[in-house]
């Protein structure tokens, strides 16, 4: 099985965002028995809280569960534990560095370095932007080009 963590500051915006996106493409595509995706946050502040009213309401609208979900923080088993450490953005990354180094065989990136000629590097916070449709579409680009990348490279 193939897994999946989706990383960003507080994990109640972008990363759960992602996680759920993600799910869902996967559920569509027959898939979910062969990816597992879960979400992190590099900061502590919100452990145990839902996602934000922000990401909450868009995934309603959108018609996509985020049911269950609550943050978490990265830990150093994470590294051992993933294929693919995706996180939002620069900082993210660089973050991520303190908390262990990756196992052999795992990436740790940002989700654009997945987008082909992309116009953006990061994912916008929409915590501090208020921009959570933005950040979806991001997302929702991201996750469609990194899904294709792991049907490509891992699922033949």
């Amino acid at each position: 099985m193939i897994r999946v963590l989706f990383v960003c500051l507080g994990n109640i915006c972008r990363s759960p965002m992602a996680e759920v996106v993600f799910r869902d493409m996967l559920q569509k595509e027959g898939l979910e028995g062969k990816v597992m995706v879960d979400s992190a946050g590099t900061g502590d502040w919100h452990i145990g809280h839902p996602p934000h009213e922000g990401t909450r309401n868009l995934l309603t609208e959108k018609n996509i569960s985020f049911e269950g979900l609550q943050a978490r923080q990265v830990h150093n088993g994470d590294f051992s534990s993933f294929d693919y450490i995706i996180a939002m953005d620069a900082k993210n990354v660089s973050d991520l560095a303190g908390f262990g180094a990756a196992g052999e065989g795992t990436y740790v990136g940002r989700l654009s370095d997945f987008v082909p000629n992309s116009e953006w590097e990061n994912v916008p916070d929409p915590y501090f932007t208020g921009d959570f449709d933005e950040t979806y579409e991001l997302i929702t680009n991201g996750c469609k080009y990194l899904l294709s990348s792991i049907k490509k490279d891992k699922l033949v």
